[in-house]
């Protein structure tokens, strides 16, 4: 098996930068279709390949990802997840990522969040919480050191 099927049956053909299906007929030269992206220009870093559409993975290049957070999702303060994901990748730890007014608010988010993480860091183990404080429902990510 290649690299790309590899990566891409891991990745369960979801681009790691738009979270958009990617077609696995799609010819690799097409925008749409599927690259492998190693998120880092810094060759003595090691980072674990993930699918990429190739306009994505091009996109990325030239300026910085922004990982969306899906409009259906009512979060208020959500954090930036690319600089959330370095930092649980480099140290660990725990990070509230964002607040809801409802408990099924956050409880959706905090689904969302694991699977989106399960792509974005891939070998990262992340888990979700939601903690009630202050009328509020806060979110919160967590992992052990790698």
């Amino acid at each position: 098996m290649s690299l790309l099927e590899e990566v891409a049956e891991r990745d369960r053909w979801r681009c790691w930068v738009c979270d958009e299906p990617v077609d696995a007929d799609m010819s690799v030269n097409d925008p749409r279709g599927p690259s492998v992206d190693s998120r880092t220009a810094d060759r003595k870093t090691k980072v674990v390949p993930r699918l990429a559409h190739r306009a994505c993975n091009t996109r990325k290049g030239a300026v910085k990802v922004v990982i969306a957070w899906p409009d259906r999702l009512h979060v208020a303060d959500p954090a930036p997840l690319i600089a959330v994901a370095e930092r649980l990748e480099r140290k660990g730890g725990r990070e509230l990522v964002g607040r809801c007014l409802s408990k099924k608010d956050a409880q959706e988010a905090a689904d969302w969040l694991v699977d989106r993480f399960s792509r974005l860091v891939p070998g990262l183990p992340v888990t979700a919480s939601v903690d009630a404080g202050g009328g509020q429902f806060l979110v919160a990510l967590a992992t052990g050191r790698r």
